[in-house]
């Protein structure tokens, strides 16, 4: 039975939100894109894991003091909207829901090949039920969120750590019978950039999408009792997350295996693990990307249901969305978001290589967007904050407005080079196409809105 209320639950405890914070760079990108860009660029994409995750602090960094200023729900949108205009807040709320909409159905459909090693049941059959069930945790309470996502998170967070464990013991030769590579791999094969400076500047437009959901911990700490404290702890973790979890194991794995290693491109993690010897290790990485996967699919059915409630608050999205449960929960827009999952789903079985590959590639430079508008939102807001009430900052973008600039012509940069990479100017150029039917929209619904209001003014008065 849902009440007439519109207000969240701040159910969300300091332990949830450290845990999503420092999980949420943990992704199935990790345990299995990584392979392709060490394949590519040798142990150079250390350079490209590097840079990448240097963007990403700032842009997170801007994040921080934004909505250590301003926690809520609608996090970026609402930035957006305050320091740029409107339509910036409604075209970047939108097409994050899409984007969203688009990873809940690649990871559902992704689960459920995993499942499949261990139970021979029907693909679309498992996404359904991977959905539905996550689903039901999100609409039960933020708390069982954000617990699943704790657990979740905290599996793949040991993971990486006794990976890591396990990789600094063959290098220093402390397990018996691995031997120690020294910097053979990393130097001995071709070099360290084998595939020239080039290569490793194209990894960098692959390996920031790998750090897609590091923002999702401004979306929940809207629903912390304390969010400053929130937000605080996950931006001042936000360096040592990407440096140890991310360049950690990306530096291990080339360290330990030739960079042209066929082996790397199924998974660079199984490959590390069997030349090290563990048994069943295929096994073993298989039930932990699951965890990644289901750990993504949970964050995509809440990030994109508050996202969808921050727009209802501004009026960018229908006020139906506002209505929440006893437990704080805005069901509809969780159930709205799901909706589409599954006919993203059913499209990915009956329409692979033409609807769902064009919704894929629509979504692919979103990210980008996203992070693009955060820093200009960035640069206009500190001002503002500056010269009205300095006292307001509790978190501070270094070096601003400089790094803010930098981060920029950085995000600048990275979509003009994919529109000249062959095999990705077609997601810049379909990403282009959906943000100009979302803003065309705006300027559509909002005529249509002013002309509404005309006209009951006009009735009013004729009354």
């Amino acid at each position: 039975m849902e009440q007439k209320t519109t207000h969240l639950k701040k159910d969300l405890q300091i332990r949830h939100i450290t845990m999503i914070s420092i999980g949420g760079v943990i992704g199935a990108g990790l345990f299995m894109g990584s392979g392709a860009v060490i394949h590519s660029a040798g142990p150079g994409s250390l350079v490209s894991y590097a840079l990448a995750g240097l963007l990403v602090v700032f842009v997170m960094r801007m994040l921080g003091e934004m909505s250590s200023i301003n926690p809520t729900s609608g996090s970026f949108s609402t930035y957006a909207r305050e320091a740029i205009g409107p339509w910036a807040g409604y075209t970047i709320g939108w097409l994050y829901w899409f984007f969203w909409v688009i990873v809940i159905a690649i990871e559902a459909t992704a689960g459920a090949t995993i499942i499949q090693y261990w139970l021979p049941l029907p693909s679309w059959l498992t996404s359904l039920v991977l959905t539905i069930l996550l689903t039901l945790t999100n609409i039960y309470s933020v708390k069982s969120f954000g617990e699943f996502e704790y657990w979740f998170s905290l599996i793949k967070v040991v993971t990486i750590v006794l990976f890591l464990c396990l990789g600094l013991g063959v290098m220093f030769g402390l397990i018996p019978g691995t031997g120690t590579p020294g910097l053979s791999n990393l130097i001995g094969k071709g070099g360290f950039m084998p595939n020239g400076l080039g290569s490793v500047l194209v990894g960098i437009t692959v390996v920031i999408f790998s750090f897609m959901g590091t923002e999702i911990v401004a979306i929940a700490a809207g629903e912390s009792a304390e969010p400053s404290k929130a937000i605080r702890i996950a931006t001042n973790s936000v360096i040592w997350r990407i440096l140890v979890f991310y360049i950690g194991s990306i530096a291990v794995v080339v360290t330990l295996l030739p960079w042209n290693s066929a082996n790397l491109l199924k998974s660079p993690f199984v490959a590390v693990l069997e030349h090290v010897g563990i048994p069943a290790a295929a096994q073993i990485m298989n039930l932990i990307v699951l965890t990644a996967v289901l750990s993504c699919l949970n964050s995509g059915l809440y990030t994109n249901s508050r996202m969808l409630f921050g727009m209802a608050q501004k009026g960018d999205a229908p006020k139906s969305f506002l209505k929440v449960n006893h437990n704080g929960v805005p069901v509809r827009a969780v159930l709205f978001g799901t909706i589409f999952a599954y006919i993203g789903v059913i499209f990915n079985y009956i329409s692979p290589d033409t609807v769902f590959l064009f919704l894929v590639n629509a979504s692919g430079g979103i990210a980008l967007l996203v992070y693009l508008v955060i820093a200009f939102s960035h640069l206009r807001m500190r001002r503002k904050i500056e010269s009205e009430n300095p006292d307001k900052l509790k978190v501070k973008m270094w070096l601003f407005p400089y790094l803010t600039y930098v981060t920029i012509v950085g995000i600048v940069a990275i979509l003009v080079a994919m529109l000249f990479i062959d095999s990705m100017r077609s997601q810049m150029l379909l990403t282009f196409l959906i943000t100009a039917l979302v803003i065309g929209s705006y300027f559509v619904t909002r005529k249509k809105t002013n002309q509404e209001a005309i006209s009951d003014s006009i009735e009013g008065a004729e009354a």
